[in-house]
């Protein structure tokens, strides 16, 4: 009676029912990380860390009616005597920028994230990927949920490297399971969505970052958006510990196809395969090279936009804007970008992939100069057009990836890749301070976003030519998959069959 009926119904839509629950996972993980960005500025003043400058305190006055702009002025006395009609519309306080900022935002976290990414990565490739994940969900939503109770910077600094112990598996691991659940036709939609979790953390940062403190509630101010994220994810942690199960392990991509790697020809015995082998390939270096060089990009934005907008124009809010582009408009952009990605691959091969990362990166470019140039209205306009191109790359990145290496060393490889990629990707930004302090912030953000999303296609574009082009795949002529190259121990000898469900 259960193998029947409603149960075997159900079952058909288990594996979507993965992909929305270790999205959500992955996205609550993401608004835990962006976070300390739209909150910085109320957190700095509680916590008092960072710099301090001039800021304007007077929602209802515009720039155009101010004698002078406080941002303009770098005295606190000066600050503080500023009036119009009377009435003071300066303030001098925490702006919530500085190395402080920019260290608890990049290389604090980057610095966990990426050493036990690797580690996860490879006990990933050994044990029970279902299980690992479920207890990195619990200890970054405990993380996220004492980050509302902290009452000095370095606690703040202790619980960000913790949360991103944690939140370094989910990228792995979940990839790893996904790409076993579903089939390759699918397989770049798939991840596009789920790591469409680091944008809609990111976008749901904003309203929530701007909006929960001023309500006070309770008297939590900033505190508050912590507690509440840390409690949805103490239900996501639990689902997952519950229903999520180990799927069963297939070869895909190149290694489905039988097709020879490295010189060694198919169906001959070749040595164990090792992490080594597959990084040191020119195109894995030159693939990672690219994207730590676009992650910068998009880095080097979600540290410093809601900041960057308060800064230039304070007396505009954007909040909501700046959730609709990134939320809505890049929603669209990651499903296209997986859809454009799945329907050439079966034609083009693997190298159709990497053409719509350079082409969709290549176009993004010149609207993200615009969103740095312009005033507001133009600026969210040109934003939302860069976004929308942007965020194609994340998840078609990652089906490239899992498609060029072995099963033997898939997570690892993932897991190696997020290091490097993490490391200069996610701590580049933390040159924007003293660039900024050099020639302007506008222009430092300008070089590090913009500037990085045109030499990232640049990358991306020499990339496409160190890869294959389609090949006849075994399954076009029978229902089985055989490529003993890189099938290990027990099963070295024998064919691994589609695992599709």
């Amino acid at each position: 009676m259960f193998h029947g009926g409603l149960l075997t119904k159900l079952r058909g839509f288990y594996k979507w029912y993965v992909l929305g629950l270790v999205s959500v996972g992955y996205i609550l993980g993401e608004l835990g990380h962006y976070l300390i960005g739209t909150t910085s500025k109320v957190t700095a003043d509680d916590l008092h860390y960072g710099d301090r400058s001039c800021m304007l305190n007077a929602t209802h006055l515009h720039l155009s009616q101010l004698p002078v702009i406080c941002e303009k002025v770098n005295s606190s006395e000066i600050c503080e005597s500023l009036s119009l009609n009377g009435t003071y519309y300066c303030e001098w306080g925490y702006n919530g920028l500085g190395i402080d900022y920019q260290v608890l935002a990049g290389p604090a976290f980057m610095a966990v994230f990426t050493v036990v990414g690797v580690i996860l990565g490879v006990v990933a490739d050994k044990y029970n990927r279902a299980r690992i994940l479920s207890v990195c969900t619990m200890v970054f939503v405990v993380a996220i949920l004492m980050m509302g109770s902290v009452k000095e910077y370095w606690h703040l600094v202790i619980l960000r490297m913790i949360m991103a112990a944690g939140e370094s598996g989910c990228n792995p691991l979940a990839t790893g399971i996904l790409t076993d659940l579903f089939p390759e036709h699918q397989r770049a939609l798939v991840l596009s969505i789920f790591n469409w979790g680091i944008y809609g953390g990111y976008g749901i940062a904003f309203p929530v970052g701007r909006y929960v403190p001023i309500l006070n509630a309770w008297g939590l101010s900033w505190r508050l958006c912590y507690y509440s994220a840390g409690i949805v994810g103490l239900v996501i942690a639990a689902l997952t510990f519950l229903t999520l199960r180990e799927p069963e392990r297939t070869t895909i991509g190149e290694e489905g196809t039988g097709k020879p790697t490295d010189g060694v020809e198919s169906g001959k015995k070749m040595p164990q395969v090792t992490i080594w082998h597959v990084i040191a390939q020119p195109r894995i270096i030159l693939l990672c090279l690219a994207a730590s060089i676009r992650h910068c990009g998009g880095m080097t934005f979600a540290y410093n936009a809601d900041l960057y907008y308060r800064d230039y124009f304070p007396d505009v809010d954007l909040g909501w804007w700046l959730f609709a582009v990134t939320v809505g408009i890049g929603s669209v952009g990651v499903v296209v970008g997986g859809v454009v990605s799945d329907k050439f691959v079966s034609r083009m091969g693997v190298r159709s992939r990497v053409l719509v990362l350079a082409v969709s990166q290549l176009i993004a470019t010149l609207p993200a100069f615009g969103s740095v140039i312009f005033g507001p209205l133009w600026a969210m306009i040109t934003l939302a057009f860069s976004y929308f191109f942007a965020e194609m790359w994340f998840g078609i990145v990652f089906a490239i990836l899992v498609e060029i290496v072995p099963l033997s060393v898939r997570s690892t490889t993932v897991g190696v890749f997020l290091f490097v990629m993490n490391n200069v990707g996610g701590n580049l930004p933390i040159l924007v301070d003293p660039v900024s302090k050099a020639i302007g912030y506008r222009e430092a953000i300008m070089i590090f976003y913009a500037g990085f999303y045109g030499i990232s296609s640049i990358l991306f574009f020499l990339t496409m030519f160190f890869m294959d082009g389609a090949v006849e795949k075994p399954e076009d002529k029978t229902n089985g998959l055989d490529n003993s190259a890189y099938i290990q121990d027990e099963t070295r000898h024998k064919p691994i069959q589609d695992a599709r469900l």
